[in-house]
């Protein structure tokens, strides 16, 4: 047997190194097994490397590994399993790889769906005192959701108005609700302000926090407050005096009132407040609000009001009822239940736009696995790369603690944020995300709190630094960026830790393959709702 050459040797079993020695010739010297695992890692390696690189163009999906890249052009058959790069990331070895969707549009799709189709504001036959407010707020065409809306509240129907995040919500049922109240305020002639107490607004909003009642109510003052409508937003935390004072500052009582459950049931105990002039009211950001820290005042407050048939009429036509307008970017489980035990749901209008539970088509999203203690330093390193032209940046945690914990980290390392978290007491809270819009402050670490109908333009950059619950969450937190108005569209990172993680992941991963929704996210709008009692 001739002697083999020494490259060959490091690949002989040992079973063809002991054969020469059999046969009488002096034994292979040097010879070295190579593990199994070895070989098998190093044809995959030769494999992926002769593999066919995707075609050109532009890609949806981009992989750190090439083979697993989506171009834009590819599509996904609806029963076809595609393969995921996030398919192993439950196994530990898979730490380091990731993965970003990128973007496929420049604008939010709630303008591109409008484009300049259709009639500005000033043409949709708006009462004249509502357009100096619409002008201080630079909205001069109405968006999707907006186009959907105008029409349908204003004749008074009652509806459920489903858009993505930043789509223009709060301006969609605002705009035709004061509408209506400056119609019927000039056809009835005793519809001058009353004197008196308790406090009796003609329109109640109810938002899940301070923060977002302070802003929409800043947007009803701009829009209302030209037009002789006075307007307030309740903010609870204080003392009973507080709460008297905030509903009955001069010149009088609220035609507008906007408010925390919490704040609106205490009102109410106190019989600060009466509904019983109520003509329309909108819960918004309806999935937050059927939390169960919120369920139990949110019914009180509408025990209260005049909803359900054979309930006191408010003033104008016997036939006439309380106006309900539910808004939101997900809805919950048990909405409709909830609902009907006050007003009859089946005679909701649904209204919904195309991008509804969809992805941002707009907005890069990277993921990246992680192991725990990676994170911080990812963290850091984000933080550090970024400009201080590049806008500003939002750090979601999952717990108050880790809001805490973090802060003190970004502290040691001189990097200036702001908090925002729930448990902290009201007076702490005040005016903190005001600051941060104002730009006082470039970083917010923040919890949940802060994902939900909040003005975030000028955020271009959000961590998940907790990977979010559910993908409701997901699609909250991703809507803090690329909103109407924002000067650029922004970029959303999430670091993967938890195996729990990986299986929202994959279902993002599938539904960005596949062009489509987000899984399980629309049968709590479709959902036959229950009769009305």
């Amino acid at each position: 047997m001739a002697a083999a050459p020494p490259a060959l040797l490091l690949l002989l079993p040992r079973r063809f190194a002991a054969t020469g020695a059999a046969a009488g010739e002096p034994p292979l010297a040097n010879v070295v097994r190579v593990p199994w695992a070895l070989r098998a890692r190093r044809r995959r390696r030769q494999a992926q490397e002769a593999a066919p690189a995707p075609r050109g163009g532009r890609l949806l999906l981009r992989s750190r590994r090439p083979e697993l890249s989506q171009p834009r052009w590819q599509t996904v058959g609806r029963w076809e399993r595609p393969a995921l790069v996030s398919a192993g990331w439950k196994h530990r070895k898979a730490c380091g790889d990731y993965f970003q969707l990128e973007p496929s549009r420049e604008a939010p799709p709630a303008l591109q769906e409008t484009a300049a189709q259709g009639p500005s504001f000033a043409e949709l036959g708006l009462h004249p005192a509502l357009l100096p407010g619409l002008s201080s707020l630079a909205a001069g065409r109405p968006t999707a959701v907006q186009r959907l809306a105008l029409p349908v509240l204003q004749r008074g129907r009652s509806a459920l108005c489903a858009a993505e995040t930043g789509s223009g919500k709060t301006l969609a049922y605002l705009v035709p609700l004061l509408h209506r109240l400056l119609r019927r305020r000039e056809e009835e002639e005793e519809e001058e302000e009353e004197e008196g107490w308790p406090a009796r607004p003609r329109g109640l909003v109810v938002l899940p926090s301070r923060e977002l009642s302070a802003q929409a109510g800043s947007v009803a003052a701009a829009l209302g407050g030209p037009a002789g409508l006075s307007v307030r937003a309740l903010l609870g935390g204080g003392a009973a005096g507080g709460l008297r004072r905030q509903l009955w500052a001069p010149p009088g009582g609220p035609v507008v009132l906007l408010g925390t459950p919490g704040a609106l049931r205490d009102a109410l105990r106190r019989r600060f407040l009466a509904l019983d002039r109520l003509r329309w009211v909108v819960l918004d950001e309806a999935d937050a609000l059927m939390d169960e820290s919120f369920v139990g005042p949110l019914e009180e407050i509408l025990a209260h009001a005049p909803l359900a048939v054979g309930a006191p009429v408010p003033a104008g036509p016997a036939e006439e009822r309380t106006q309900v307008v539910v808004v939101g970017a997900t809805f919950p489980a048990g909405l409709s239940e909830t609902l009907g035990k006050f007003t009859d749901v089946g005679r909701f209008v649904l209204l919904g736009t195309q991008s509804l539970h969809r992805l941002p088509p707009h907005v890069q999203q990277k993921f990246v696995r992680l192991k725990g203690r990676d994170k911080l330093p990812e963290l850091l390193q984000l933080l550090k790369e970024r400009q201080v032209s590049s806008g500003a940046v939002l750090i979601f945690c999952n717990t108050a603690s880790t809001v805490n914990w973090l802060g003190y980290i970004l502290d040691d390392h001189k990097i200036k944020h702001l908090r925002l978290q729930g448990q902290m007491a009201a007076a702490a809270r005040a005016g903190i995300f005001a600051s941060f819009q104002k730009g006082d402050m470039p970083v917010l670490v923040c919890t949940d709190l802060a994902s939900r109908g909040l003005d975030t333009s000028s955020v271009q950059l959000v961590v998940n630094y907790d990977f979010p619950a559910t993908l409701q969450d997901y699609l909250h937190r991703v809507g803090r960026v690329g909103r109407v108005g924002s000067k650029a569209p922004g970029t959303v990172v999430s670091f993967v830790t938890h195996r729990w993680d990986v299986d929202l992941v994959r279902k993002i991963e599938t539904a960005a393959r596949k062009k489509t929704g987000l899984p399980g996210m629309d049968s709590s709008i479709n959902e036959p709702p229950p009769k009305g009692g």
